[in-house]
């Protein structure tokens, strides 16, 4: 009797520990499966998203050590949010805007031809940041085309506001840039030295020209010269009524020729891997530099002694032509970029929640911190190359002006949603690569119609909320990057005016880059990988 008792205490003894085993260990791969798994939520957004290690892990591998430190919590649960909300949130906030069937066509026609042979060279200095140089790059290979010229690789500006001492191999692939235009225009490294010291024409091409102007103006210079400079870059090349290969090839020149250099896209590859790591993310172009604020007289928000400094700063610069702004009449016409504070009621309205991760791609902004802390205090995750890189990361790139911008078109083309404050020379370049590319939406805001409604904010008359939010959704529904055909000039306007006020061929290259995809049979499947 004893013994079977034993027997029986050994017994209950094993099955409550088997039992306590199976609790833990269940408990165990629970922990583990909630740790490792990130929620679905954060990620559907974007399939650009593929990483699944959590933040802390992201932190620990990519981050540099002031980042590092930072605790991001870990993932949510899908359960706190069900599937229905997340779907409506991303058609809402994060959906793309339908390709409506158009594709990249950057090929040549049938009738295109190699390079004829070369009449002399075209050097080339190129005025401006980096993106109105990007463009006026890709216009003079396409100006070499039609005049029968050699391209010596063009010089970059180094005399602008940002005193920039980038070469070309600097901030694009040099190499890739030559050989990938081979069949289209021969391009050299550098002028041959026996024509180093030759006599050359320097020459102002005209605005918007078209070819006309380069085949029976410029093209009967090389009876007198073998070489010929341009003394500028920008705007030399009409956006419209060009020959198809000519606009053709200036999309190749921009969407694929001109790459940058293999160290700038390795570290713009990884701002953009960090960025994803934290989900969907904005990234906000904000124009609020001290010299985008002296150039356009643009002071609101701003104290008497800022004004003062950028009236100043824009009074000594000799290249700006214009002097004496009014900055009310300014921001009322939609000439002014929004404010940070602007921005930040903007984001709100359209629904983006505070945890929303937003890139700043953008120079140094206009008075720091004390412009930034109402955006900050609405987005929090408020992030730019310098907080996703360590100072040893970016020193390679610092002090160029140039480098840093393209750092920040990186980012910004890759992004999920891009948002300038102002519609300038960076965002009509990435707004056009990104339509090019069919890549996630570009929100240009209606400045004009929203200051109106700020003004009101700042009046009483008018407050956050359901009312202000459908207001400015319904102003940019159309307003999303989709593919459209481009603008022509503004009915009424005459001369140089008339070009000014067309839309630019980079900011959108339809329909002469963009095809629509032939329609699949309707007994066939058709899948096309891009």
């Amino acid at each position: 009797m004893q013994k079977r008792k034993c027997v029986s205490v050994v017994q209950l003894r094993k099955l409550l520990t088997a039992a306590i085993c199976s609790i833990a260990f269940m408990a165990l791969v629970s922990v583990h499966v909630q740790h490792v798994i990130p929620s679905s939520n954060d990620h559907k957004f974007n399939d650009k998203i593929t990483t699944t290690r959590d933040l802390q892990s992201w932190t620990r591998e990519l981050a540099p050590p002031h980042l590092s430190k930072v605790l991001f919590p870990p993932p949510k649960s899908n359960v706190s949010r069900g599937v229905s909300r997340g779907v409506s949130d991303y058609e809402k906030l994060w959906k793309p805007p339908s390709n409506r069937g158009f594709l990249p066509c950057t090929k040549p026609t049938p009738n295109y031809s190699a390079p004829a042979e070369s009449r002399g060279y075209l050097l080339v200095h190129t005025n401006g940041g980096l993106n109105q140089m990007r463009a006026g790059i890709c216009d003079m290979v396409a100006v070499a085309r039609i005049i029968n010229a050699t391209l010596v690789v063009p010089e970059l500006d180094k005399r602008s506001f940002w005193q920039d001492t980038s070469n070309f191999s600097d901030v694009f692939d040099e190499e890739h840039f030559v050989h990938s235009l081979a069949n289209d225009v021969k391009i050299i490294k550098m002028l041959p030295q026996e024509l180093v010291n030759t006599t050359r024409i320097v020459k102002h091409f005209i605005s918007w020209s078209g070819m006309d102007y380069y085949e029976n103006e410029i093209a009967t210079l090389w009876e007198e010269y073998q070489v010929i400079r341009a003394a500028k870059s920008d705007s030399r090349l009409a956006n419209n009524n060009l020959p198809a290969d000519i606009q053709k090839l200036r999309c190749r020149a921009c969407y694929e020729a001109l790459r940058f250099s293999p160290r700038i896209e390795q570290m713009g590859k990884l701002l953009v891997e960090r960025m994803r790591s934290f989900g969907p993310y904005i990234a906000l172009h904000l124009r609020y530099e001290k010299d985008m604020l002296a150039f356009s007289g643009c002071t609101h928000d701003l104290s008497q002694d800022e004004a003062e400094e950028l009236r100043i700063i824009r009074e000594n610069t000799s290249y700006w032509k214009i002097k004496e702004i009014n900055p009310i009449e300014q921001r009322l016409k939609g000439f002014c970029p929004l404010t940070p504070k602007e921005v930040g009621i903007f984001l709100t309205a359209l629904g983006y929640p505070s945890k929303t991760p937003v890139y700043i791609a953008s120079g140094e902004i206009y008075g720091g911190e004390s412009h930034m802390a109402e955006l900050h205090s609405r987005y929090p995750l408020l992030m730019s190359k310098e907080k996703l890189a360590s100072i040893e990361e970016l020193e390679p790139f610092s002090n160029h002006a140039s480098q840093m911008a393209a750092l920040d078109y990186i980012v910004s083309i890759e992004s999920d949603v891009f948002i300038p404050s102002y519609y300038g020379n960076m965002a009509r370049a990435v707004e056009g690569h990104r339509r090019f590319l069919g890549r996630g939406r570009s929100i240009l805001p209606d400045r004009k119609a929203l200051v109106r409604l700020f003004d009101k904010l700042a009046q009483g008359t008018m407050t956050e909320g359901k009312s202000l939010s459908n207001k400015i959704i319904d102003l940019h529904r159309r307003r999303l990057g989709s593919p459209r055909k481009r603008k022509g000039p503004i009915s009424g306007t005459k001369g140089m005016d008339r070009f000014r006020s067309e839309e630019a061929f980079y900011s959108n290259p339809l329909p002469d880059c963009l095809c629509r995809a032939e329609p699949p049979h309707p007994n066939t499947t058709s899948h096309i990988v891009r």
